[in-house]
């Protein structure tokens, strides 16, 4: 074997593999364990900061039940049988999305699921249109699902949204396969999310700033006068949790250059804004 220091055959990734391999022999371990090896292989650089997130994403998603990222039913946008095809198309064009849940008396009637493209054979029609007829079968769950049962479900049914019904059997909310995908890879936006882009640096009186993980090195630098390289690096986060050499808490702070980042806003996947100071 090789004793290069450049080969992933040497001593130290040995040793790490060592103790991945040790993760996976079918001793106990539990989850923090394997959690902080994960974290401690991002931290030797086999693996991104963007993996990591995904991965301690997967492991989330065991933990949460569907209550937990649901939309409430109060938001949810759903339509009565007996409405006519004008305010259907209008209700379906104003809320942008492309399934509906259809109702009957009552909204813990569902009926079923529209599609919105299965309206387009009733422009000019509207004599002959019956909702019933083109409802996809309404899939309903408890509250208390795990989402990776759910996501396993939504991958053999083929379904995108399920409606979840309380104990009593009444509507409680509605949950996509996106809900569940996005405590996995983060935020997905889509052409009817508000397009409008958040301020992601905000200057203090004292002379620091408040700025996003997410912000640009570019944006960064224009608004700062710093003069990070951006080519390793995208974004602020990326390049301060990498100079950390670890996922960093709340209260954490470190210098990069001139300019002193404390950690303000952290979970256990991601660093997420930091007040910033030029020294």
């Amino acid at each position: 074997m090789s004793d290069d220091p450049g080969s992933t055959s040497g001593p130290a990734h040995r040793t790490w593999w060592d103790r991945l391999g040790h993760i996976f022999s079918g001793e106990p371990r539990n989850r923090d364990e394997l959690i902080e090896e994960l974290r401690s292989a991002q931290t030797n650089g086999l693996l991104s900061v963007d993996t990591l997130t995904m991965v301690e994403g997967a492991i989330k998603v065991t933990e949460l039940s569907v209550d937990d990222v649901m939309v409430p039913r109060m938001q949810i946008v759903m339509l009565a049988a007996e409405s006519p095809l004008p305010d259907i198309l209008a209700a379906v064009v104003e809320s942008g999305h492309s399934r509906f849940p259809v109702h009957g008396e009552d909204k813990d009637e569902i009926l079923g699921i529209l599609l919105a493209k299965d309206l387009l054979k009733y422009f000019g029609a509207a004599e002959h249109f019956d909702i019933r007829t083109i409802l996809r079968p309404a899939v309903l769950i408890p509250e208390s699902m795990r989402l990776n049962v759910l996501l396993e479900e939504f991958r053999l049914s083929r379904n995108h949204m399920a409606l979840v019904v309380n104990e009593y059997g009444g509507v409680a909310g509605l949950v996509t396969i996106e809900d569940v995908l996005e405590q996995i890879v983060g935020e997905i936006d889509d052409e009817h999310d508000d397009e409008e882009e958040p301020e992601l640096i905000h200057a203090q009186p004292g002379g620091d700033w408040l700025v996003s993980a997410l912000t640009p090195i570019e944006d960064f630098n224009e608004q700062t006068g710093a003069d990070f390289p951006d080519e390793e690096y995208d974004t602020v986060g990326g390049m301060v949790t990498a100079e950390f050499g670890h996922l960093p808490e709340i209260g954490e702070e470190v210098a990069v250059g001139n300019y002193l980042f404390h950690v303000t806003e952290a979970d256990d996947r991601r660093v997420q804004a930091f007040r910033v100071a030029k020294q």
